[in-house]
């Protein structure tokens, strides 16, 4: 795929400011039909940003093919001319990973929208990119078969975007994440070669380039074809909400039922503040005056779930709860749900804005967290909200904001770093399932060391040597993390690359 360029340089020190627009857009319009080419200050806007609203950018050009060979044309056109791609899907990512470059080309796979195969027998689905994530489990339901991962925002999330970022879901703690229900990405790199990673086989020889590839937030190839696992749908499944009168108890409580052997099919928390703000929002029926809720679901068959419920009522029971109610319909197991699901545009009902964190912290250290975010509010004057998929120590604090207040959105990256970076002196790590795109790049700096940024930025060479997909993002440069550890020695802070701010 070409030699490897010098070790430690990323995008951040590449110039890409040189790119003609005219010869690309010219060179663009004999692949795509004026419709699908978008070049046009106002229909570029839609695309200056993702779910991260913060940070936004214009596209020079963007492109929306509908076909694979289209894909290829595009890439092999942007790599002979040195332009910039990123690739995106609905938009919906929390990390800036779908953020544009200023002197490049959106490629955006809405267009791929075609489920082309459900086979019962094998339990798999064959999808296009542009496919959002809760229509595969829509097209599988007649076969008793559903597409576990579930992220709050499955029905828009695409499942291209979601191999790209490695989503999660409230039901990821028994089922897995993204990369455990995959089994083959097709896709196309930067020098328009088709290339395929994984196959139906449950394994297969050599590297396991499908981990690899699913994760890369864009930056190794454009995903155009996903094969995904499908399981069966279970027979029962109940959810337990259990009431605490104090938050450490039920950080606590996460670990007791996992050392208690219990996995559920999804075990989440919810602090007061987050429970107040979507219970004005959804009526889910939670306790207003519990400190935090646990949300603990049992799945499989009937046996099977009475069984678990009863040894989760007692871990919980054990553990300080002060009420547990058993969902006794589908309707309300669902409602108990809708709460956790809208946890996100309630925060966006009771603010201005808000910016969603994702650290990854060892459930025992569940309590130990929350308490200094406690510290944190008071520090930067903020409020912050907590949900998080607990059983696996993934939080989302949700810092509360408006950035038309001078100085709120420079204190609120400060709040959001200082949250990841002490996950990772917890033992934990920067993100869960978001990503790092453009929004944790200096945390980065913390998490790895020299030699680590190092063989990321081999294997990104290795795949893409000049650099041109989806540039200035997940990786930093060396130059970059050694100013980081010169201001944290200082006590300074490095502020993101600068850009156009709302």
């Amino acid at each position: 795929m070409g030699d490897n360029p010098p070790v430690g340089i990323g995008a951040h020190e590449k110039d890409f400011s040189q790119v003609d627009k005219a010869r690309l857009v010219a060179a663009l319009s004999r692949i795509l039909p004026p419709q699908s080419l978008l070049v046009d200050r106002e229909d570029l806007k839609p695309y200056e940003c993702d779910g991260l609203s913060a940070y936004r950018e214009l596209p020079m050009v963007v492109a929306l093919p509908d076909a694979e060979a289209q894909v290829v044309a595009i890439l092999r056109t942007c790599h002979q001319l040195g332009v910039p791609v990123v690739a995106r899907g609905a938009g919906t990512g929390l990390s800036g990973g779908a953020m544009p470059h200023k002197f490049g080309v959106v490629m955006s796979l809405a267009k791929f929208k075609r489920i082309l195969k459900v086979d019962p027998l094998s339990r798999t689905a064959v999808v296009q990119p542009g496919v959002r994530n809760l229509s595969i489990s829509e097209a599988a339901a007649p076969h008793g078969l559903y597409y576990a991962p579930d992220p709050s925002s499955q029905i828009a999330c695409t499942i291209g975007g979601n191999v790209a970022e490695n989503s999660g879901g409230v039901h990821c703690l028994k089922y897995g994440l993204t990369v455990h229900n995959v089994l083959r990405v097709r896709g196309v790199t930067i020098e328009g070669e088709i290339v395929e990673f994984g196959g139906q086989a449950l394994d297969a020889p050599g590297y396991d380039l499908l981990a690899l590839v699913t994760g890369s937030e864009g930056m190794l190839a454009v995903t155009t074809e996903v094969t995904v696992k499908l399981v069966p749908k279970p027979l029962l499944a109940v959810c337990l909400l259990a009431a605490f009168d104090e938050v450490n108890k039920a950080g606590n409580a996460v670990a007791d039922v996992i050392a208690a052997g219990i996995t559920p099919a999804g075990l989440e928390m919810m602090d007061q503040a987050a429970t107040a703000a979507v219970e004005e929002y959804v009526k889910a029926g939670y306790p207003l005056d519990a400190k935090a809720i646990l949300l603990c679901e049992a799945d499989g068959t009937p046996d099977e779930v009475e069984e678990e419920v009863a040894r989760m009522k007692s871990v919980l029971a054990q553990s300080g709860a002060t009420e547990i109610r058993v969902s006794t319909s589908e309707a309300e197991r669902l409602r108990f749900w809708s709460g956790r699901k809208a946890a996100f545009p309630a925060a966006g009902r009771i603010s201005a804005d808000y910016y969603c964190m994702d650290g990854t912290i060892p459930r025992k250290r569940i309590a130990e967290l929350l308490e200094a975010i406690a510290g944190m509010e008071k520090k930067y004057g903020l409020r912050c909200i907590n949900v998080f998929h607990a059983g696996d120590g993934n939080m989302h604090p949700l810092i509360l904001f408006d950035a038309n207040v001078p100085g709120e959105l420079a204190r609120t990256e400060a709040f959001g770093a200082e949250i990841l970076e002490m996950s990772v002196a917890l033992g934990g790590t920067i993100t869960g399932e978001h990503g790092v795109g453009y929004e944790k790049i200096n945390q980065m700096c913390v998490q790895f060391a020299t030699p680590e940024i190092r063989t990321f930025h081999r294997i990104k060479a290795a795949f893409d040597p000049a650099g041109l997909l989806n540039p200035g993002k997940a990786i930093p440069t060396l130059n970059r993390c050694a100013e980081y550890g010169r201001l944290h020695v200082s006590g300074g802070r490095l502020p993101h690359p600068e850009l156009p701010r709302f």
